[in-house]
């Protein structure tokens, strides 16, 4: 070899060797779309949004190194939701995280094909998001709320915070898929209380007043929904206004002077959303990968509602709280 082509091989290789290590420092950047049901952050929502990077930074995902994370504030129009999931797959994004039934049917719809990572959904089973929680069977997987067995608690426990109870209305968003799988499931629980359940369903905002009133001289159990969570302060409000002992799927309605609340912790939710996450995106299919259950549940009471209500709670139901507001 003369002396000119062993230079020119030693530049080449010299100009080869940075490009290649580059590539290896950087290598594949995924796009998560994230599908938000408010239309812009509130505080529990940063919060929650913390634990799922936590969780995926605990795996090697960084946002911004080697996972981008598209979020959308679909707000909680099921359209705008559908809209907003076809724009994330268009981009496109690996896969769709969503949060809260009527999302993650919005989700399914507008990005079909897609991977979506459900959190907190209210009964995947009930409402035919997966075949069964071991073998999803499609293209979702993700977290339940179990919803089924949450309403019959919260049920219960209006029934041992109001021992002389005899009618419970169900506050649903009629735009949720789940809610006649729901109401079914309560009904059967609340009949061998010797209670009789109320269906009823509100659409908007300006059906809430009308709705609550409904449930005067009974009680009320506050369906889990982003519709509802996002007025809490007026839901709440109007509980107080009728007298109506409510329990609410969010320990939010609590702190905003709600009677009790009985709930998974909603920071789980998030933070196992990262593992789905990482699953898919190392080439697992949503198909094969089981539905996650909580397996605690926080109840909360507080006693100046409970005092506005003219209730008294037991003492037996105050020990299982975990937590108490004066």
């Amino acid at each position: 070899m003369d002396r000119r082509t062993f230079v020119t091989l030693l530049a080449g290789a010299c100009l080869l060797e940075p490009l290649t290590v580059r590539g290896q420092q950087v290598g594949k950047i995924f796009r998560i779309g994230l599908l938000v049901p408010e239309t812009e952050p509130t505080s529990t929502r940063r919060i929650e949004l913390e634990a799922l990077r936590e969780g995926l930074r605990e795996l090697g995902w960084v946002e911004g190194k080697n996972v981008i994370l598209e979020t959308r504030w679909a707000g909680t129009n099921p359209q705008r939701q559908r809209e907003l999931a076809a724009e994330l797959k268009a981009l496109p994004v690996a896969l769709i995280l969503a949060f809260g039934t009527t999302t993650i049917a919005a989700a399914r719809d507008g990005a079909p094909g897609l991977p979506v990572v459900m959190i907190n959904a209210g009964d995947p089973v009930g409402t035919k998001f997966v075949a069964s929680l071991a073998r999803p069977g499609g293209d979702l997987t993700g977290t339940s709320a179990a919803g089924e067995e949450l309403l019959a608690k919260q049920v219960e426990l209006l029934s041992a915070a109001v021992p002389q109870l005899k009618r419970v209305g169900v506050l649903m968003n009629s735009a949720n898929p789940g809610n006649g799988f729901f109401f079914d499931a309560m009904s059967l629980r609340a009949k061998t209380l010797g209670l009789r359940v109320d269906r009823i369903d509100v659409a908007a905002e300006s059906e809430l007043d009308g709705a609550i009133a409904r449930a005067k001289g009974g009680a009320l159990v506050v369906v889990s929904d982003p519709m509802f969570l996002a007025r809490r302060v007026h839901i709440v409000g109007l509980t107080l206004r009728y007298r109506v002992p409510s329990a609410f799927g969010r320990r939010e309605y609590v702190a905003a002077g709600g009677l009790m609340s009985y709930v998974s912790s909603s920071a789980w939710h998030w933070r196992s959303a990262a593992g789905f996450v990482d699953k898919i995106l190392k080439g697992a299919k949503p198909a094969d990968i089981p539905v996650e259950q909580p397996t605690k549940f926080d109840l909360a009471i507080n006693l100046k509602a409970a005092r506005a209500l003219g209730i008294t709670i037991p003492q037996s139901l105050l020990q299982r709280a975990d937590e108490v507001i004066q």
